[in-house]
């Protein structure tokens, strides 16, 4: 039987009130505090008028303040929408405008009645909360969109319950301690928060801002951390830097884009008792639809597999015509069941085409546009976009939109994107830009999308070309855009 976020939480304070639920900074709040101050802000919001299928808009930096938030949301009935502060104002006001926002909790933000989190210790207000369904919406998270446009992902509560609820991908129990360390806007942090408090475990806050690789150990030892979810570019730089940062932790996830066996088995030799965890899902499947436990002594060859299906979710590999395949043979990868969100906020066109049903059996499935194929033990693998979409750092960047952005600039005809692999290693977003005339200012150029863009979806560097590459059928051909030359001090400025 599902549940709704804010009744699982419930069960946790009602077992162990007492318990700590978080850390930040230092300070400790337990479960039965939680409950209390979150319920305050609930109050504060239900007060303001905020109810049932309302959305709330959340601009809080990492903190206890953060977690509250999202609580308190849920508890007054409504969907919380999460801002990364560090967002450009123009974004920010195009998500707060397309998801009728109409309060902010955290920053303020002009045109929207802006409440803070109260103190923790602060009087509780005294409203009758509503009820809360699982089949309620809980967030809209936003992904890049093909049209220049972001879209925005509706998950409910029972998306959320069915992924923490008794996985089968993690041990975790109340002796845990979970770091927080994914920006809220993305759809790991929901993992870690809910995966934590719905299991009576600690959510340990990682400080503001971005944690480096010299850093993170100290935090993992000073908190005796146990559970860890990294993005695969910074889990292998973690391995790269300093694989001892793992030693003390029982189950490291990492995913959002291809694991490297080579980082694999190092992390293996250095810390043998290590459980890796290969995890991959859209935000349309609420973080995670398969991971993979990957075996002590298993034969990785040369590709990490994505693995099996998480509980009450299905995974299809199918035909072109949307047919189930033989074990085998490569498709187009289906999640159903319920992790599935409800669709995309005010995009019915878009949720037709991206959530169908099976011909087969009348089931809802997410059709996620990646390519794979299922072995005769059930385990995925996975085999590349059959789109130009890619994921880096965990994000997903559609090409569109940050090419839409460059030639929004004046001294820009035309543009493409792509990702290529840095010398070190490390994989960046590269532009390869047609210039207007024979002059092109970068440093306008990179400033302007900044103004419009976060940070992930900035490319790292700037090729100027006096044409772009089509193939056969008129589209842009990405395969041979030129390698970029990453030590010249023109591809950055």
């Amino acid at each position: 039987m599902s549940r709704s976020v804010t009744e699982a939480f419930g069960v946790q304070v009602a077992r162990s009130p007492e318990a700590v639920a978080l850390t930040a900074g230092g300070n400790s709040v337990t479960y039965a505090e939680l409950d209390r101050w979150s319920g305050a802000l609930a109050g504060e919001l239900s007060a303001a008028g905020v109810g049932p299928g309302d959305r709330v808009a959340v601009r809080v930096e990492r903190s206890a303040q953060l977690v509250v938030a999202l609580l308190g949301i849920l508890k007054a009935g409504a969907a919380y929408v999460p801002i990364d502060p560090e967002d450009p104002e123009s974004r920010v006001e195009m998500m707060l405008s397309d998801a009728q926002v109409s309060v902010v909790v955290g920053q303020f933000a002009a045109g929207h009645i802006t409440i803070k989190v109260p103190p923790q210790r602060g009087s509780e207000v005294d409203v009758e909360l509503p009820e809360v369904a699982p089949s309620d919406l809980a967030y809209l998270m936003y992904t890049s969109g093909s049209t220049g446009k972001p879209k925005s992902v509706m998950v409910e509560h029972r998306n959320i319950t069915n992924l923490v609820t008794e996985p089968n991908f993690l041990d975790i129990t109340t002796e845990d301690r979970f770091l927080q360390l994914a920006p809220v806007a993305f759809d790991a942090a929901t993992l870690e928060i809910w995966g934590a408090l719905l299991n009576g475990a600690r959510l340990v806050l990682a400080p503001p801002g971005v944690v480096q690789a010299e850093e993170l150990g100290d935090l993992l030892r000073f908190n005796e951390i146990s559970i860890l979810w990294l993005t695969a570019a910074l889990f292998h730089r973690q391995i790269d830097v300093d694989v001892d940062a793992f030693k003390g932790l029982h189950t490291v996830l990492a995913g959002g884009d291809v694991l490297s066996v080579p980082h694999i088995r190092a992390l293996r030799e250095a810390v043998p008792e290590l459980q890796i965890v290969n995890g991959y899902g859209p935000t349309e499947t609420t973080t995670f639809a398969t991971c993979h436990r990957i075996g002590a002594n298993e034969d990785l060859g040369g590709t990490v597999p994505i693995g099996t299906q998480l509980q009450n979710v299905e995974v299809v590999i199918v035909d072109p015509q949307g047919l189930p395949v033989q074990a085998g043979t490569p498709g187009e990868l289906w999640v159903g069941g319920a992790q599935v969100a409800r669709g995309y906020w005010k995009r019915p066109d878009l949720t037709g085409e991206k959530f169908v049903r099976g011909s087969w059996n009348g089931e809802r499935y997410y059709r996620t546009g990646d390519q794979a194929r299922k072995r005769a033990d059930g385990v995925v693998e996975f085999l590349g976009r059959m789109d130009d979409q890619f994921k880096l750092r965990g994000f997903r960047i559609e090409p569109g939109e940050v090419e839409n952005a460059l030639t929004e600039h004046p001294q820009v005809r035309t543009a493409a994107v792509g990702v290529r692999t840095h010398p070190s290693g490390d994989r960046r977003l590269v532009a390869w830009v047609v210039p207007v005339g024979e002059e092109l200012d970068k440093r306008s150029l990179r400033a302007h999308l900044r103004a419009g863009l976060p940070e992930h979806m900035v490319p790292a560097g700037f090729v100027v070309v006096p044409e772009l590459p089509i193939t056969s059928n008129g589209k842009t051909d990405r395969k041979a855009l030129p390698e970029p030359d990453w030590a010249s001090k023109s591809l950055y400025l």
